[in-house]
């Protein structure tokens, strides 16, 4: 990674704190109060970038916004200094999709990630999915998230990983579920589990959030004289009330889970105090924007009483509701000479993080993204482009009495929201259906101005109004959102194969509102593998939403060895308006094992690749090596056959034939284990030869038993099984492919 002076030389313009080239409602009100640089502070010197993100912290949980019970004093005084957001709110009302859309600028209408893998929603982030970080590195900055990251599965090399979402340094928890562990006895550094031995068996010797700011503070001593990018994600005060030390609040007559939570605030308190300290030791302070926010409203988990700390304020709701109270949150920008201080009514969703620091950064950012850069209200300016209207979707199981409470027994029903103005409506399906018709859904509205409480349903008085707002959600949600293109995507064969030719290709898309110039794409493979280019490489000018493909000629070397992974990597660079861009891609492309040479159960073969599998197709294995007689024992209707491969939806395994085999046969259906599960399962099975479907099977239940495959596959060179969900109930999908087997011509 160059350095700040290498890489930004080419820069062509001081970053510009400019309003947004969105179309711009009325400008927000803010109270502000100039705060002048130092004469000799660097002119063109982009600012280090910080964003700390509390876990379930409530809008009324901080002195600064009202909090009485809890000291929360380093918090209030950077809430002095800096710019304190009053209508700030997270994208949904649990952690996962707000996740998702902080880092996305996507709203949950839009995002990949709509509600947490715990109620059977999409759990992980995909390749078409870019972050701020993305946004950030291409522009030279260093990139690290250290804390929660959210997103499964727990395991490296894939899309949904924090070093594929451009994160080069990450430390702490994937999974979402592991992140509820205060004492957890391993967490990740980038693509590998870090053991803590002392906390083995139970015991709570190492707090983890103290590790998380060893992370944090390292990183921003190794990159104090480049750019950097932290996003620090501590898990604290989410329950469990876990923490070491219960400090101030020891002798209090509350309960020990009330103790724990207000000290865990006060520990984030603490936490973003040292990040603070530890700027200004190292004279960054000048040169940092810091942004405090949470990803939802208050909780109530493991016995802690919001109501005893107010941590909602003024707001109706808690964590899981789409009132004020579970999506409003606490938001305070703070850098000395780059953010005024005062206090600002501006709605700001966390969806605009993404174009703000793409701003503050000189970077692009994906012009198709939901949010609206905030960077000229940090600076000052009355123009700050503001949201036509907010809007929330939720699709939860979990339930908290108090949350239930507020939605009137309706916690687990499918709802949306939406903000235009000082409205607010909110809405509830009695069926777990979006597309259920609108007369069915129990609709509320509230004036915000005269009733921020949300205490008088308006929906009968104004019926046009709630009708209006009411379109507006129906038209803010896209199942799916199409994506337009942004940075560079490599495409590569299933496998190559020594000696023989094959074609690689990349595209480099400008997907932000902004003309690029001198763009470029070059590919680096591995050592030994000769690449011939077979286009056009450049291009003088990549316009907005325009797209430059290239492809080469590599051959392996005959001698490469077979069922290896190996890497490439194409990366576009241009000229954008902000300075020299640089986007990396980077795949693998296996040389395949050896062709089958007699008939052959698929458990005993190697595969080429395996997503989502169990029993002999474990990711973490290495099939092949087992004696025959391997592969889980397979049950469909009392009847057990003794060969299997088991997946999830979606799932897809990829099998070298090589020309060599002539059928293929299997039984293929949800087992009766699975079955045994649950009855809610029901997947759609595909095979395909080299690319070319051969297969589909009608809807797979375990009601309706398996179905037997037998297809001709002479000629074909790569096998590939899919499974794929066939009722968006992915938790119940376990599909097993019985007597999986292959007859050698």
């Amino acid at each position: 990674m160059p350095s700040r002076r290498t890489f930004l030389a080419g820069t062509t313009a001081a970053l510009g704190l400019t309003a947004t080239t969105a179309t711009a409602a009325p400008a927000a009100r803010a109270v502000t109060t100039p705060v002048t640089a130092p004469a000799d502070a660097p002119a063109a010197r982009l600012p280090n970038l910080v964003v700390v993100l509390a876990d379930d912290l409530g809008y009324g949980e901080l002195g600064a916004y009202g909090q009485k019970l809890i000291t929360t004093p380093r918090l209030d005084r950077l809430a002095a200094e800096g710019l304190r957001f009053t209508d700030a709110y997270s994208t949904a009302a649990v952690c996962a999709p707000s996740r998702g859309s902080l880092l996305t600028g996507l709203h949950t209408g839009h995002a990949t990630v709509r509600a947490n893998p715990s109620s059977g929603g999409q759990g992980s982030l995909t390749a078409a999915d870019t972050t701020f970080a993305q946004v950030l590195r291409a522009r030279g900055y260093r990139t690290a998230v250290i804390g929660k990251w959210g997103f499964g599965p727990e395991a490296p090399g894939q899309d949904s990983h924090p070093a594929a979402r451009g994160f080069e340094e990450f430390y702490g928890y994937i999974d979402h579920g592991h992140a509820h562990q205060y004492y957890p006895e391993y967490l990740w550094h980038n693509d590998a589990k870090e053991a803590i031995p002392a906390n083995a068996g139970g015991a709570k010797a190492v707090y983890a959030p103290d590790l998380l700011e060893r992370h944090a503070l390292q990183f921003i001593d190794d990159h104090a004289a480049e750019p950097f990018l932290l996003l620090l994600t501590p898990n604290v005060p989410h329950a469990p009330s876990d923490v070491p030390d219960t400090g101030a609040y020891a002798d209090r007559g509350w309960s020990a889970a009330n103790k724990g939570h207000a000290a865990q605030v006060s520990y984030f308190d603490a936490l973003v105090g040292k990040v603070v300290d530890r700027l200004r030791a190292l004279g960054l302070e000048q040169d940092t924007v810091l942004l405090v926010t949470s990803d939802n409203g208050p909780h109530e988990e493991g016995g802690v009483n919001p109501d005893l700390f107010d941590a909602n304020g003024p707001l109706r709701g808690y964590k899981r509701n789409l009132y004020e109270g579970g999506v409003r949150i606490p938001l305070i920008a703070w850098g000395p000479g780059r953010v005024r201080q005062g206090t600002t009514d501006r709605p700001t969703p966390l969806t605009d993080v993404l174009p703000t620091l793409a701003e503050l950064g000189g970077a692009p950012a994906p012009a198709d993204v939901d949010g609206l850069s905030a960077a000229p209200l940090l600076a000052g300016s009355p123009d700050a482009a503001r949201h036509g209207h907010l809007y929330w979707f939720r699709d939860e199981l979990g339930v908290t009495s108090r949350a239930n409470a507020q939605d009137a027994q309706r916690a687990t029903w499918l709802a949306e929201a939406l903000r235009r103005e000082n409205w607010k409506a909110v809405r509830f399906a009695p069926e777990r259906d979006h597309a259920l018709p609108d007369a069915k859904w129990q609709v509320e509205l509230y004036d915000l101005a005269a009733d921020p409480g949300e205490t008088r349903d308006l929906a009968a008085t104004y019926p046009a109004r709630t009708a209006e707002l009411v379109a507006l959600m129906r038209a803010s949600w896209k199942d799916p959102y199409p994506r337009a293109g942004f940075g560079t995507r490599l495409t590569l064969p299933a496998l190559a194969v020594p000696g023989e030719a094959l074609t690689v290709t990349a595209t480099f898309d400008n997907g932000s509102a902004r003309p690029w110039t001198t763009a470029g794409l070059t590919l680096r493979a591995p050592a030994g593998w000769t690449v011939t280019p077979a286009s056009p490489t450049t291009a003088q000018q990549l316009p907005a939403g325009g797209r430059l493909t290239a492809s080469w000629q590599v051959t392996p070397p005959a001698d490469a060895a077979p069922a290896t992974t190996w890497t490439f990597t194409a990366e576009g660079t241009a000229l954008a308006p902000g300075g020299p861009v640089r986007y990396p891609a980077t795949g693998t492309v296996p040389t395949p094992p050896p062709a089958p040479t007699r008939d052959s159960y698929l458990s005993d073969l190697t595969w080429i690749s395996a997503t989502n599998g169990w029993g002999p197709v474990e990711r973490d294995a290495s099939n092949g090596k087992n004696a025959a007689g391997d592969g889980p024992p397979i049950s469909f209707g009392g009847t057990t056959y003794p060969k299997g491969l088991g997946v999830h939806a979606p799932s897809e395994i990829a099998y070298h034939l090589g020309g060599a085999a002539a059928r293929f046969t299997a039984l293929v259906g949800i087992d009766d284990f699975s079955a045994r599960q649950s009855t809610l399962g029901a997947t759609r099975a595909k095979v395909y030869g080299d690319g070319r479907l051969l297969l589909t099977t009608p809807t797979l239940t375990a009601a309706g038993g398996p179905v037997a495959v037998d297809l001709d596959v002479r000629g074909v060179r790569v096998l590939r099984l899919v499974v794929e969900d066939a009722n968006n109930r992915t938790s119940f999908d376990h599909t097993s492919w019985a007597l999986a087997r292959v007859t050698v011509a």
